[in-house]
């Protein structure tokens, strides 16, 4: 399908659907997590160990996906570990949005000083392999909830900032930026009214793209034991302990890497399908 110029438009509605309904989908079953949970996530039986899924004959009712080696169940364990990888994702992706979305914003806009103070300490910052850093964050401040936050932020908030200030300069030489300044705006309220909503479209995929990563982060410091306790679901922790025993019981590896893989591809294509559908240059 072509457009008026005669390039192709990328279908852009079933990319939406999709994506969108898996996260809808996943969200309700965090927020409902006690309802929807056929288990107690938490609990161990020895002797329900290793159950397989429902379709392999030696199943056993109300574990739909099998359970792990502590007979505990593994439908159960990713519903509730839905709730942390969201809580990261959403709480994260906003804050480093917010921080080097402005500082991104101001940059571009503003030049001069400030976009050369910003850039360099965008560099340095860039310098330092992000994963490491995480994990070097996390082993200063503790595992923990807050502290899986604060180095997402601290590990990722360039790569809006770098984004942001591109967009802003491209933005900044158009002539209704001109036109405001001449009807007497100010600098700061040009930056507002006329620059922050052009840029608005690539800060949603943005963010939406930070979402999936910070999943990732979140998982990563899961696997290698650095996220919350190592009771508590989470998708990396099921990943970690299915590693061990994916010649036995498979399903405990599969199935939290297929919810994990799912996530951050709809989040990447929820923010690509976002921009095409609201950036004004490409609709």
């Amino acid at each position: 399908m072509r457009d008026a110029r005669g390039d192709i438009k990328r279908p852009i509605g079933l990319r939406l659907w999709l994506s969108g309904g898996w996260l809808t989908l996943l969200a309700l079953a965090a927020i409902f997590a006690p309802l929807i949970a056929p288990q107690d996530p938490l609990a161990q039986d020895l002797f329900t160990s290793r159950l397989p899924p429902f379709w392999d004959a030696k199943a056993e009712a109300g574990y739909l996906l099998g359970s792990d080696s502590l007979g505990r169940d593994v439908l159960s364990r990713i519903v509730y570990g839905a709730r942390l990888a969201l809580i990261v994702a959403l709480v994260a992706g906003t804050l480093t949005c917010l921080v080097g979305g402005t500082l991104g914003l101001i940059a571009g806009f503003y030049r001069g000083w400030p976009d050369r103070i910003i850039s360099r300490f965008v560099d340095i910052w860039m310098a330092f392999p992000p994963v490491l850093f995480a994990i070097l964050l996390i082993a200063v401040l503790g595992p923990g909830l807050i502290s899986i936050i604060i180095a997402i932020v601290v590990i990722d908030w360039t790569r809006f900032a770098r984004v942001i200030r591109a967009e802003a300069m491209s933005q900044g030489v158009m002539d209704y930026v001109a036109s405001a300044q001449v009807a007497g705006r100010g600098r700061f309220g040009t930056m507002i009214t006329e620059i922050l909503p052009n840029v608005l479209p690539t800060m949603v995929a943005l963010l939406t793209l930070e979402m999936g990563i910070a999943v990732i982060v979140e998982a990563i410091l899961s696997f290698v034991n650095l996220s919350i306790s190592t009771d508590s679901p989470t998708w990396g922790g099921m990943i970690s302990e299915g590693r061990t025993s994916v010649h036995q019981a498979w399903w405990v590896l599969v199935f939290p890497l297929i919810t994990l893989f799912l996530t951050v591809l709809s989040f990447s294509q929820l923010g690509e399908g976002l921009k095409d559908r609201f950036d004004p240059v490409l609709r």
